[in-house]
This record gives structure tokens, C-alpha cells and sequence, in this order.
């Protein structure tokens, strides 16, 4: 790179940072879309595939450090070294998917040169032989010597491609040196699916998928274990940590009972949406001890039989949950199936019964995601909308953290000055 590539990169940093400043002034989730979507790496893709910027840190490093000040300022989340690590991975890896410049220049800049081979090739070989592009070599051994024994992508022309494997590298890194089993759990839970559908909604009023700004920096807070308050004591009397963890299995939590009435709402209005009308707490469905299933279709679903569900949110990071949690992700809300099909047994061969298991941190148990196959296709197959299944399950995804949300404020005393215990401005 000459001096004016330099020139231009440092005019870049400066007009990012120019535009960082405005996104203080506007609603959280509403910026970190942009961030994700708009600033930084989507912008500077065409340079990192263009040039071997990967070569100089020093400017890497400056533009680093300016995505994650920004990150810090619009989420008000002080990051550590794993905390500000684990946000540059991509959500499907746990993170929140706003990447670091570094992290993304090598990858772009080898899927961008192996896309050019063969215009390179037509172009020279005829009269200069065959030709590599220039630092080509350089970078492929500069991957494999960070990927260790990994084969090279077997198209060299997929960015994701080169860059799957130093994610993982990174997210394995991260779970192999937790510093406990919460830690541990937190991570597996994290890398699930559908715990990052609420990073992908589109934040838009109009349609209830605006999440608003306590409750995004307390869910990202959640997903990166940054502190989120300060000490103090719950109303239920116990202490609660600067992580708040406390309060998502509190049992007088404030977020437990609309959480579970928002995912019930959300799947009876998924039914209603493929033309199957549905009711919540049905009269006439109830177990031996009187209490009733969460919902069911007034109409057969399948083989002429009505269908029953029961929804529930248990926490992933509960002690008593810790044990299956942080040895495999989704193990909680499995066991809370299971727990569910028990007790509505007595129901008979008149209905179907599916529980919809999920956890605060985000993973869906077997039944719940079986439901929301078959339901998402019938979605689909309604409107036409081949993304109307992740609409639904992203619906799920920020009803949960909206009652984390609640729970975490929930276990201060009444009357409390939110401001003097949670970071929320």
C-alpha cells in the first residue's frame, strides 16, 4: 500500500468516526443494525478485498479500536478481552455478529483473489504464462498457519468459507478456557441458532419488533457476561451479582409470567396466520389436578386431532440446571419437556400434545423446534414469504429477552431509582 492508500484509510476512520457520534442520538437497536449492517466492515469490504490490508496491523488496529469504542458507547457495555472477543464472532458463533476489520481482512482477501484467478489467467497467460495474484501465497500461508491442520475451503471463492474456520478457532478457544461451568453453559447456549434471532429482527415499531434500549443492552449484557448493575439485594432477599443472573430464576422474578404469555401469544398467533384458529387456556383440556394446557387449536391439526401445547422458559444458567447445560446446550429446555409430556399424559389419544421448551439464553428444546418446523413451512406455504418462519421464531426470540429484561429489573425493591443500580444511560 503507498501513501495514498494510507491517506485513504485514515479518511475512512475519520468519517466513521463522525457518523459513530450520531448514533448515540437514536434508539439502541435501530444503531446496531446500522453498525452491522451499514458501518465498518459492510463498508469496507471492497478495500479488503482489494488490497492486502491484512498486512498492517497498525491500521487494523486503529480501526478495531474505533468499532469497539463505538460498540461500547451505543450498547453502554464496558468490555473485557473475552467479552469484546466473544462480540466480534458472528451470532451464529455466539457473538454479535458487528466484526473486527482484522478479523474479516485475510478471508476477504483471499476469497476476492481466487475469484480473479481466472480473469487474471485470461487475460496474461497467453502471453506471460500463468500468473498468481500478487501476495496470494503469502496470505494462504498465513491462514493455514493460524488454522493448524484445516484443509482449504473447498471453494476458494466463498469468503464465509475461509473464515468459518478461524471463528471456530476462536469460539473454541473461548469455551475450552471458560472460567466455569456457567461460563461454560453461557457460551454453548449462545452459539445455538435461535439464541441470536433477536440480533436479526428488524427493528421496526410499526410490526413490534423495535426492542427498546434497556432491554438491548441488557440481552447483549446477558450474552456476553458484562456487568450489568451493581450489586445489591433482591426482593426476595438474596443478593444479586453485578452479572444479575439472579434474577432469571428468581422465584418472584417480574419477567416470568408476561414472558410466558408473549411466547403463547406469539405461537397462538402463528396458528391463526395458516388458518387454523386457536385459543389459549382451553376449557375442557385440563389435567387431574384442574390445571390446563396453554393452548389449542379449535380446529384438527394432524391425523384429525386437535393440538395441545405448553409452553415454558426455564433458565439456562440456574444451578440446578448447570450440570446438563454446560455439557451440552439445549439440555434444560429438553429436560422441561420431558417434564411437560409428563404431566399432561392424562390427556389421551384425543390430542396432540407438543411442548415448547425454550431457555432464557436463547436455546429451543426438540419439541419446540419440531413444532416450529412443520409451523414455519405452513407460514410459508400462507404468504408466500419464504422468511415468514424466522419472522415467527425471531417473535419468540425477543418475547425471551424481553422478559430476561424484566426479571433482571424485577429484583429491585419498589421504588428503587433504576438509574442508581443498572447501566441503562
Amino acid at each position: 500500500m503507498n501513501s495514498l492508500d494510507f491517506e485513504y484509510v485514515n479518511d475512512k476512520i475519520q468519517n466513521f468516526s463522525s457518523v459513530s457520534e450520531r448514533l448515540l442520538k437514536i434508539n439502541v437497536h435501530t444503531a446496531y443494525s446500522i453498525i452491522r449492517h451499514c458501518l465498518f466492515v459492510p463498508k469496507f469490504t471492497y478495500v479488503l478485498r482489494c488490497s492486502h490490508l491484512w498486512k498492517h496491523p497498525s491500521l487494523l488496529l486503529k480501526l478495531d479500536s474505533l468499532i469497539e469504542d463505538t460498540l461500547s458507547s451505543v450498547l453502554n457495555i464496558r468490555f473485557e478481552e473475552r467479552s469484546w472477543t466473544q462480540a466480534t464472532l458472528p451470532i451464529r458463533h455466539g457473538g454479535l455478529g458487528i466484526r473486527k476489520i482484522s478479523s474479516v481482512s485475510l478471508p476477504a482477501f483471499l476469497s476476492s483473489v481466487h475469484s480473479a484467478q481466472n480473469l487474471i489467467d485470461s487475460i496474461l497467460t497467453p502471453s506471460l504464462g500463468a500468473i498468481e495474484a500478487a501476495h496470494c501465497t503469502e496470505a494462504r500461508n498465513v491462514w493455514s498457519l493460524t488454522c493448524g491442520n484445516t484443509d482449504p475451503p473447498s471453494n476458494p471463492c466463498s469468503q464465509r468459507q475461509w473464515d468459518e474456520p478461524l471463528c471456530r478457532l476462536v469460539r473454541n478457544s473461548l469455551v475450552d478456557t471458560s472460567t466455569g461451568t456457567a461460563d461454560r453453559a453461557r457460551l454453548l447456549a449462545t452459539a445455538e441458532w435461535e439464541s441470536g434471532l433477536w440480533l436479526q429482527a428488524l427493528p421496526s415499531p410499526s410490526i413490534g419488533t423495535l426492542i427498546d434500549n434497556s432491554t438491548f443492552r441488557l440481552a447483549a449484557c446477558l450474552r456476553l457476561e458484562t456487568i450489568t448493575n451493581v450489586p445489591h439485594r433482591c426482593r426476595c432477599g438474596a443478593m444479586v451479582d453485578s452479572y444479575g443472573h439472579h434474577g432469571l430464576s428468581c422465584g418472584r422474578s417480574a419477567g416470568r409470567i408476561p414472558r410466558h404469555a408473549s411466547i403463547n401469544d406469539v405461537i397462538r398467533r402463528a396458528f391463526v396466520s395458516v388458518k387454523v384458529p386457536a385459543i389459549l387456556e382451553p376449557v375442557g383440556s385440563a389435567r387431574d389436578d384442574g390445571k390446563r394446557p396453554d393452548g389449542m387449536t379449535l380446529v384438527p391439526w394432524k391425523l384429525g386431532r386437535p393440538l395441545v401445547w405448553d409452553a415454558t422458559c426455564v433458565d439456562t444458567l440456574a444451578p440446578s440446571h448447570l450440570p446438563g447445560t454446560s455439557s451440552c446446550a439445549g439440555r434444560a429446555a429438553s429436560a422441561a419437556e420431558d417434564l411437560k409430556r409428563r404431566k399432561y399424559a392424562t390427556l389421551g389419544s384425543s390430542y396432540i400434545f407438543e411442548a415448547f421448551g425454550v431457555e432464557t439464553l436463547g436455546p429451543w428444546g426438540p419439541s419446540a423446534r419440531r413444532l416450529y418446523k412443520y409451523l414455519g413451512s405452513r407460514l410459508i406455504d400462507a404468504t408466500g414469504d419464504q422468511r415468514a418462519g424466522q419472522y415467527f421464531a425471531q417473535r419468540i426470540s425477543i418475547a425471551i429477552q424481553r422478559g430476561n429484561a424484566a426479571s433482571l429489573l424485577g429484583t429491585l425493591t419498589i421504588g428503587s431509582d433504576l438509574g442508581d443500580v443498572f447501566y441503562l444511560l
